[in-house]
């Protein structure tokens, strides 16, 4: 059988397409509960509660510290020894999402800083409680910042998902691995995943720029000129846009 014929069929294959969609659920799953768990950090490190800061610092100290593939073989090898047992699935997406969590939490952090002390300070003078000056001040400004970064964060979870085929999960690259260790086409099985992969990166860059516009996270003026999506692709221009 042809190349391009034997990798047409692995792509629509049902191993395959299984295989994607676990990829896919990995991925969104990961990066959701970072963004939440991150979220959490980045407010308590505005505490005022030394012991709450001590905590945040140790967490990002030991996840951003250590490999992402350490921690995913800790808690599904490690943890049992403690009688803490979970599938494949579940260790991979608490590994993940740990480890985003670390990296998201400086993400929202720099969000919540930027808007400044003195709309915090309004919104008391208004009367309003503190979580309605997070909720109809600091966020909804902090969201426009935030944005980006995070679209990036789900291409970069995308690939790291890959790392989970370690645990046994059934997802893209090990289905891809599996099949060409059976007839020896890894040039086949690997373009069918690797075409999978292009199709979620290119969905999710689509989907990062409608949400900007949405959110008005792109300033336009004539000193920031539009970046399209070829651009936001090749990674043309986007440091020469951000620096206007």
């Amino acid at each position: 059988m042809d190349s391009p014929e034997l990798i047409l069929q692995y792509v629509f294959s049902q191993p395959f397409a299984e295989a994607a969609g676990m990829t896919l659920l990995i991925t969104i799953l990961s990066v959701l509960l970072g963004i939440v768990l991150g979220l959490i950090i980045a407010m308590m490190q505005e505490s005022r509660v030394a012991a709450l800061r001590g905590l945040v610092v140790v967490y990002l100290w030991l996840f951003r510290g250590t490999p992402v593939l350490f921690q995913i073989i800790f808690v599904f090898n490690v943890l049992p020894t403690f009688g803490i047992l979970f599938s494949g699935f579940t260790s991979a997406i608490i590994a993940l999402s740990l480890n985003e969590g670390a990296y998201m939490s400086e993400i929202m952090r720099s969000g919540l800083q930027a808007v400044g002390r003195g709309q915090r300070t309004a919104g008391r003078a208004l009367g309003m409680r503190e979580w309605q000056v997070m909720r109809y001040i600091v966020l909804p400004q902090a969201l426009r910042i935030v944005i980006p970064p995070i679209g990036n964060q789900f291409i970069g979870m995308l690939k790291l998902s890959a790392l989970v085929s370690v645990i046994a999960v059934e997802e893209l690259l090990l289905v891809a691995n599996q099949t060409a260790s059976a007839n020896f086409r890894y040039l086949e099985a690997l373009a069918a995943a690797g075409i999978y992969y292009l199709l979620f990166t290119t969905v999710f860059m689509l989907a990062q720029a409608r949400i900007e516009r949405w959110a008005g996270a792109q300033k336009r003026s004539r000193t920031a000129p539009k970046v399209s999506f070829t651009q936001r692709l090749l990674g043309v221009g986007l440091k020469q846009a951000s620096m206007r």
